[in-house]
């Protein structure tokens, strides 16, 4: 056996318990938390190991440094959310249907990852002053695809009379804006209108309003009557 080879066996034993994947899982989802309460500048390896319950070693055995766990997490959380919205933009749906599923599967991502509206944030204030390394790979990668699926469906749904003329330009990011601000704001409206909008009757109260202003916004009118009693 190599000093290579029983060093890394060394590591797996250490923190994995001969469990590999779910040790690199736990250091992603503790690494998340982390970068998003702390930004990649603040983050702290030792806290990401201890909630992790990893030995520090092991850590650095899948990560080489803090930059590439961050470039980790974010693949982790962007790729998740490209499955999700990809299976009802790929679907067989009409339009319209499409459309709704799309924001539906998004708004369900969210909720159940609220993490990651604030990984986002930060990494675009990190981008705008030319310091991410990743978000050339997250455009290309998530968001450019995710668009260009998007303006597809919305210029047939336009061409077949079921939706408003409306320029995915402003359309698309209107309809993201809705679903993450809303969790990215929730500690200030939570003092505005005095209720956890986190609590999860609100959660399902947003998800039902967003969907609303969508279909409201996207549907000429006779079309968006048809969507309503087929509700």
């Amino acid at each position: 056996m190599t000093r290579l080879f029983r060093h890394q066996h060394h590591l797996r034993r250490m923190g994995s318990r001969g469990q590999p994947e779910e040790s690199r899982a736990a250091i992603l989802k503790a690494a998340a938390q982390e970068f998003a309460d702390h930004d990649i500048a603040g983050a702290r390896t030792e806290e990401i190991a201890r909630e992790a319950r990893v030995n520090k070693a092991l850590l650095y055995y899948y990560f080489k440094d803090k930059e590439t766990l961050h470039g980790a997490v974010l693949d982790s959380a962007f790729s998740g959310l490209k499955t999700n919205v990809f299976r009802a933009l790929d679907s067989d749906l009409p339009p319209g249907e499409k459309i709704m599923a799309y924001a539906s599967a998004y708004f369900d991502f969210i909720a159940s990852n609220r993490v990651y509206p604030r990984l986002m944030q930060r990494e675009m204030m990190r981008a705008r002053e030319g310091r991410s390394p990743h978000f050339d790979k997250l455009i290309k990668s998530y968001f450019q695809p995710i668009f260009v699926r998007l303006s597809e469906v919305l210029r047939q749904g336009i061409a077949e009379g079921e939706f408003r003329n409306v320029d995915p330009v402003h359309f698309v990011p209107s309809m993201v804006a809705m679903i993450v601000f809303y969790f990215s704001s929730a500690p200030v409206m939570k003092k505005i209108v005095g209720f956890d909008p986190l609590a999860p009757e609100r959660i399902a109260e947003r998800r039902a309003a967003v969907l609303d202003v969508i279909s409201a916004a996207l549907f000429r009118p006779q079309a968006n009557t048809a969507q309503g009693a087929n509700s």
